[in-house]
């Protein structure tokens, strides 16, 4: 996709008089997106637009053009070179890269975090799940997206569909198979750009969040071997859940997010509830997961789980308290 003018000029004076210090402060937004992606909730497109970078991200997400490759072949010559750094920063790809980076490390070092919970703490962690997402819906829930009968009509389209998503997750009837791994990735990767619901909300709905947690961090693990020249069974096959997750993440960020960024703009309130209604029926696999951990409903089993849907859904209605000034237009 070919950038306009306009566009090029505009990112070529958004990133010229960028000091270290204003870069660093666009890696911290990313950080802050990854984690808001790497939790079942908020999304990290609704992070970006709290931090003041969402139409920068949006622009240059949507002026990526894969037709920068044919510059490769030219590169031996300076002339080469210097249209590849032209069209680089007419896609605004230095911010791209760093803010990316910024969410990389987040979402390594949540799974870390995230994969130790699932071992040792199954009940309290989706509780604590259960907590963000249904605060998130909360939080973004608004009447006037209910306020026609299309939009009613959205909203229950949207609850119907996931849970019954969630109840085939549920019933193990979404099978951790590369094409389920690269639908997840086509359609998680909406989460990373868009306000609403997090890519970390759509691998929970698929059942495919810590399947994918413990993959990356096995496959993150294998890297420190392939460093020592040592390949393994386990980098080869965990290497190709991942590279066919990224694959569906690539394919979503040019059809899906395309295609949720288009109903946004002619639908939007109608697009919302039934993103917000998909949250809502999420909540379903969370709630499973939490009954089939707990053994007993005693005091000693069921506190554990009420603290953590509590500090879940007080960490969503604390941000939301905090930037409740935000026009999320």
């Amino acid at each position: 996709m070919a950038s306009d003018p306009e566009t090029a000029r505009q990112s070529a004076v958004d990133s010229e008089g960028f000091s270290a210090r204003d870069w660093v402060a666009v890696y911290l937004k990313g950080l802050a997106m990854g984690i808001a992606d790497s939790v079942p909730g908020i999304s990290g497109g609704t992070i970006a637009l709290i931090t003041g970078i969402y139409e920068r991200l949006i622009r240059a997400v949507t002026h990526l053009d894969p037709g920068v490759l044919a510059v490769v072949p030219r590169l031996h010559s300076r002339a080469g070179w210097v249209e590849l750094v032209t069209r680089l920063r007419e896609m605004d790809a230095l911010f791209l890269i760093i803010l990316g980076s910024g969410m990389l490390t987040a979402v390594i070092s949540v799974s870390r975090v995230a994969e130790i919970a699932f071992e040792s703490f199954p009940g309290p962690t989706f509780a604590f799940f259960f907590g963000l997402i249904a605060a998130s819906a909360i939080a973004l829930y608004d009447r006037r997206w209910i306020a026609t009968v299309g939009r009613a009509g959205a909203a229950l389209a949207g609850f119907v569909l996931a849970f019954f998503v969630a109840g085939l997750a549920v019933e193990g009837l979404l099978p951790s198979t590369l094409p389920v791994v690269f639908l997840a990735g086509a359609v998680a990767i909406c989460g990373m750009i868009l306000p609403g619901i997090s890519g970390a909300l759509i691998l929970l709905l698929l059942g495919q969040y810590d399947y994918m947690v413990e993959t990356l961090n096995g496959f993150v693990d294998s890297l420190l071997d392939l460093a020592s020249g040592t390949v393994t069974a386990q980098f080869v096959s965990e290497g190709t859940v991942v590279v066919t997750f990224l694959g569906g993440a690539v394919t979503g960020l040019f059809s899906v997010a395309y295609a949720v960024r288009w109903a946004l703009e002619r639908y939007r309130e109608a697009t919302f509830a039934f993103l917000v209604s998909l949250m809502a029926g999420a909540l379903r696999f969370p709630a499973a997961e939490v009954v089939g951990a707990t053994d007993s409903l005693t005091v000693s089993s069921i506190l554990p789980i009420l603290v953590a849907v509590a500090v879940g859904g007080g960490a969503v209605l604390l941000l939301d308290f905090a930037t409740e000034d935000i026009d999320y237009e």
